[in-house]
């Protein structure tokens, strides 16, 4: 296991705080964009008041990004090697910042207009562009790597809307003769207790892709390739979930509005089986090969998944058309801005 320098040695190098700040500012968007969505329900059932879910959301993101980090690194690993920056490595911390400004433009830009792009698809779209522009073609991308990101994109999808379902209907089946007064309070706890998990989750899945990238940075900045293992210092877990939470407690009703109430009208136990699901989907994502999936796009199938258990009318399908056109957009167009951001900065300033 190779040990990285000290903080105060890392950051006497020039590349490495442009690289930092870079990376600060993705993570703070993250907390904007992406975090909201572990929230979104809990706001829309009315189980939990928009201030103190955010407060909610920033303390679980850090605990997310802190707790599981020190139990498992698996998905940053993956994304610090499914990308190939090595050769020149001044020329490698310029392209791994077009990276990173690609990503922030994408996703201040769906942020602004309320669409809840994954940052997490960004985030791999963006790298893989300025991996490609650096290198001069796909050899500068690990296919085995990127190959969990497609099939991440599958198991969210089929278990976040499957188990949205499955919760749903097995809950009412539970409870199918209980008075409905009488579980009033059992499901607004319930759906805290989800949204809690959801954003413990969140923290645990996007806190380890940044994590990723940051390590690539500062091995960059060293003139090192990234190594197979490595030992995450403990600064830099601190810094992401720190940063994270701090992004969540600023920014994020545009998407809670798109998440939690304008695509199903849920009731508060509905709303409790998507965080359950969704959770359940990013924890097996996360342990199970390291695999990078998106919390935004788990969480609104698992929220499909619900509605659909009702009926498939209850779902608007208007809005999910547009999330799912934005999905199908980011790949091509952050890894274009990706690309040509590098390509710019390159000519530029190598």
């Amino acid at each position: 296991m190779q040990k990285l320098e000290t903080l105060q040695s890392l950051f006497s190098n020039p590349a490495l705080i442009i690289t930092t700040i870079l990376t600060i500012g993705v993570i703070l968007v993250n907390g904007w964009t992406d975090a909201p969505n572990a929230i979104a329900t809990a706001i829309g059932t009315r189980a939990m008041k928009p201030r103190n879910a955010i407060i909610m959301a920033a303390v679980f993101n850090f605990l997310g990004v802190f707790v599981m980090t020190l139990i498992n690194t698996n998905v940053v690993v993956t994304i610090s090697n499914m990308v190939d920056f090595s050769g020149d490595s001044h020329a490698a911390s310029i392209a791994l910042m077009g990276a990173l400004a690609s990503i922030v433009i994408w996703a201040t830009a769906a942020w602004y207009f309320g669409i809840p792009t994954s940052e997490s698809h960004a985030l791999i779209a963006g790298l893989t562009g300025s991996a490609v522009a650096y290198q001069g073609s796909f050899a500068g991308v690990n296919g085995a790597e990127w190959s969990k990101v497609m099939i991440g994109l599958l198991v969210s999808t089929v278990m976040g809307f499957g188990l949205g379902w499955g919760i749903t209907k097995l809950i009412e089946a539970i409870f199918k003769n209980v008075d409905r007064r009488k579980t009033t309070s059992f499901f607004r706890n319930l759906q805290i207790g989800g949204a809690a998990s959801m954003a413990f989750m969140h923290g645990a899945q996007d806190g380890q892709k940044f994590m990723g990238v940051f390590l690539i940075g500062v091995y960059l900045s060293q003139g090192k390739a990234v190594p197979p293992s490595f030992t995450i210092p403990f600064w830099m877990i601190v810094l992401t979930s720190v940063i994270m939470a701090l992004g969540t407690s600023v920014g994020g009703q545009r998407i809670i509005k798109a998440v939690g109430l304008d695509m199903v009208k849920l009731e508060t136990y509905q709303g409790a089986s998507a965080d359950i699901a969704a959770s359940i989907a990013l924890l097996f994502a996360s342990l199970f090969k390291g695999m990078p999936v998106s919390t935004t796009h788990t969480k609104t199938t698992a929220i499909m998944g619900v509605g659909a258990s009702r009926r498939v009318r209850s779902v608007n399908w208007s809005i999910v058309k547009e999330m799912v056109l934005a999905w199908v957009l980011t790949f091509p167009g952050c890894g274009l801005l990706g690309y040509l951001v590098t390509k710019l900065l390159m000519l530029i300033l190598v």
